[in-house]
Formats: structure tokens, C-alpha cells, sequence
């Protein structure tokens, strides 16, 4: 049979299949062909689906954490203006509270002249003489205006130093208003750039691990509770500024009150010490006048009295001369008749007349002594009024720093000349 094969064939050295298990192969590629298609087509439809709904919470994502940048924008603005006007607030507290200080202050330095005035009237009275060196009502109102000053300075020194204490507080409270102030503007303007920021900027990038918790980070209550708490803070400074503030003005207006009270009334004082010196001084140099008159009158009755004196003298010699004489008389004509009685009768009576001259001039002439020892004892006692009256005088010339619009010293010299008339003529 071989032999007469013309062709020769040749099959290749591999397995040959069947018709069926060729037929089963094609059967078996189309149903996998069509399983992978349907697997496709689910692919596509999930992989469009996918990609609808990621772009669609993208969106939505983008757009919710848009509108919380937003809120978020307005909340810190919203914040920032507050802050900024509490800050605006605070700065206007401190400048009103520094200026009510300067003013206490200032009060507080014009405290010195009336403490130095006073004291220079209370050494000014010690200069008077023993006589007139008195713990009168001057005095006490010298130490009450004394004392008040003190009061003054003790009360205005201590609000000074509160009004200090809060200047640091409200410094200390508009540092933080500062810095939270400047928090704000960064956070507002970061959250700003944030917000307009889309997904075409080419400065967005991947970050490495960007959920983490930045170190000192707080919650959102924690940051709402702490501006809350600085702007009761600010709110309470300023309360309590505005009281001190009242405070200064009220230590002010009482230390002003009290201090011009007591001066009106010193003066017055003053003033009413200086009449009644001067109307003893007037009295004193009536009754110099009056005693000098007296004086001269003394002496000249003295003068009358010895003059009296040697008359009664001469009268008396030339009775008892006759006396005398008449006891030359002889015999029977050494009667003791009636010139004898009378003559005798006047010698006693000269005799007592004498007496009574003599003790009489004693008597005048230690009256003489008292009225010149009185007389110098009132010149004294003039000279320490007229000293007294001068350091009262010069005491509240002194005073005189004390007031602005006082009158002055020659209106002064004026009223006390009307005055010292007055006495006068009463």
C-alpha cells in the first residue's frame, strides 16, 4: 500500500484533538468571551457608578467644608470685632484711667503747699511770747487742717496706688486682646486663602500624614470657652476701672472739700483771733490812756499834797511860835485864856492835819508805783498783743498761697483798719 502512495505527508509532533474536543474549545472560548464581557460591562457600570458618586461627595464635601470656612470666616470675624472692640475699649479705659491717675496725682503733689503752710503757721504762732502763747481755738483748727491733710495725702496715695494696680491689669488684659487679636487676623486670613483654594490651584500638593493632631491644638469649645472668658475679662476690667475711676474722682472732690472746709474755717478762726486781739489791744491802750492820765493826776495831786503839807507846816510853826512866845508872859498875865484853848485847839488840829497829808502822800506815791508798775505791765502786755496780732497776721498771709482768687493784702489791712475803728468807737 505504501508504495503506491504518491505524496508524502508529514504531521507535526504535537497532540491533535478531536472535532468534539475542538468543538468543546471554541464552545468554551466564546463562553468565557462573553463571561468577560459581562464581568466589563459590571465593571463599567460600578467603575461609573464609583466615579458619579466620588465626584458627586467630592462635591458636596467641597462644598459643606466651603460653607464651614465660611462659617468658620465669619465666626472669627465676628470675634475679631469684638475683640478689637473691647481692645479699642480697654485702650480708651487706660488712657482715661492714666489721666484720672495724673490727676490724683497732681492733687496728691498739691497736698504739699497746704502741709507746708500749715506747718509754717503752727511754727509761725510759736514764735509768740510767753504771755500770748495759748492753746487757743486757732491752734486746734491749725492741727484739724493738719490732720486732714494727712488724711488727704494717706487717701489719695492708696488710690493712686489701686489705680496703678489696675493700670497693670488693663495692660496686662489688652496684651492678650493684642495677641488674640493677631490670632484671629491669621486664622481669618489662612482660613481665607484655604477657602479659596480649588482643586486647579497648582499650589496644592500631597502632605505627609496631614490628619495629624498639631501639637498644642485645642477643641473647638476650648477655643469658644476662652474668648468667651476674655471678653468677660474685659468686660469685668473695665467695671472695675470704671469704679476706680469713681473712686479718684470722689477722693479727689472729698480731699478738695474737706481741705477747703478746714482752710475757710482756720481762717475764720483766724481772722476771729486776730479781732479779739486787736479789740484786747484797743482795750489794752484805753486803758494805757486812761492809766497815764491817772498817772499825771498823781503826781500832780502829790505835788498839791506836799505843797498842802508845807503850808500846814509854816501854819503849824507859826502856832506853836505864839504858843511859845506867850509863855514869856509875867505874873497873872500867864493865863490859860481862850487864845491859849484856841491856839492849842490848832496846833492838835494842824498836828492831825499833818498826819493825815503825810500818810495821804505815802498813800499817792505808793499809787504812783502801782500805776507805773501797771503802766509797764500794759505796755508789756501791748508790745506781746501787738507781737501776737503781727505773727497771726503774718500766719495767714501765709495762707494766702492757698488760694488763687483771695483778696489781697491791702483789702485785707483795710477790713482789720475798719475793724480796729469799730472797736474804737465802741
Amino acid at each position: 500500500m505504501a508504495s503506491i502512495q504518491s505524496v508524502v505527508t508529514f504531521e507535526k509532533p504535537l497532540k491533535h484533538l478531536s472535532l468534539n474536543d475542538w468543538n468543546l474549545r471554541i464552545s468554551q472560548l466564546s463562553s468565557n468571551s462573553e463571561t468577560k464581557r459581562f464581568d466589563a460591562f459590571n465593571l463599567r457600570q460600578t467603575s461609573r457608578n464609583l466615579r458619579n458618586e466620588s465626584t458627586v461627595e467630592s462635591f458636596w464635601s467641597t462644598y459643606y467644608n466651603n460653607e464651614r470656612f465660611a462659617d468658620r470666616v465669619a465666626e472669627l470675624d465676628r470675634w475679631h470685632q469684638t475683640m478689637v472692640e473691647c481692645y479699642k475699649r480697654i485702650q480708651k479705659e487706660i488712657k482715661m484711667l492714666q489721666d484720672e491717675k495724673e490727676m490724683t496725682e497732681k492733687c496728691l503733689e498739691s497736698q504739699i503747699t497746704p502741709l507746708i503752710v500749715v506747718s509754717e503757721c503752727i511754727s509761725q504762732r510759736d514764735v509768740r511770747l510767753p504771755p500770748e502763747l495759748t492753746y487757743d481755738s486757732v491752734d486746734e483748727e491749725l492741727q484739724t487742717e493738719l490732720c486732714i491733710v494727712e488724711s488727704n495725702k494717706r487717701l489719695l496715695r492708696d488710690q493712686c496706688q489701686a489705680a496703678w494696680n489696675k493700670l497693670n491689669e488693663l495692660i496686662e488684659v489688652r496684651f492678650k486682646l493684642n495677641i488674640d487679636i493677631e490670632d484671629k487676623r491669621e486664622a481669618h486670613d489662612i482660613d481665607s486663602e484655604q477657602m479659596a483654594l480649588n482643586k486647579e490651584c497648582s499650589s496644592i500638593t500631597y502632605k505627609v500624614d496631614p490628619l495629624r493632631v498639631p501639637r498644642n491644638a485645642c477643641t473647638y469649645n476650648g477655643w469658644l470657652e476662652n474668648c468667651k472668658e476674655l471678653k468677660l475679662l474685659s468686660d469685668k476690667e473695665l467695671k472695675e476701672s470704671y469704679a476706680v475711676r469713681e473712686s479718684l474722682f470722689v477722693a479727689r472732690e472729698k480731699a478738695k472739700n474737706l481741705l477747703h472746709a478746714q482752710q475757710e474755717k482756720t481762717e475764720h478762726t483766724i481772722r476771729r483771733r486776730i479781732f479779739e486781739t486787736q479789740r484786747q489791744r484797743n482795750e489794752l491802750q484805753w486803758q494805757k490812756n486812761k492809766t497815764q492820765d491817772e498817772l499825771e493826776k498823781v503826781a500832780r495831786e502829790i505835788g498839791d499834797l506836799h505843797e498842802t503839807l508845807r503850808v500846814k507846816d509854816n501854819a503849824l510853826k507859826l502856832t506853836e511860835t505864839r504858843l511859845e512866845n506867850r509863855t514869856n508872859r509875867s505874873g497873872m498875865e500867864l493865863v490859860l485864856d481862850s487864845v491859849y484853848d484856841g491856839l492849842c485847839d490848832e496846833v492838835v488840829q494842824l498836828r492831825e492835819i499833818r498826819k493825815v497829808l503825810k500818810e495821804r502822800i505815802l498813800n499817792a506815791k505808793g499809787m504812783h508805783n502801782y500805776l507805773e508798775i501797771q503802766l509797764a505791765k500794759i505796755d508789756q502786755d501791748l508790745q506781746n498783743k501787738e507781737h501776737s496780732l503781727a505773727t497771726d497776721v503774718k500766719g495767714l498771709d501765709m495762707r494766702m498761697r492757698l488760694k488763687q482768687n483771695s483778696w489781697n493784702t491791702s483789702d485785707r489791712a483795710i477790713e482789720f483798719s475798719n475793724v480796729e475803728n469799730q472797736i474804737s468807737r465802741n
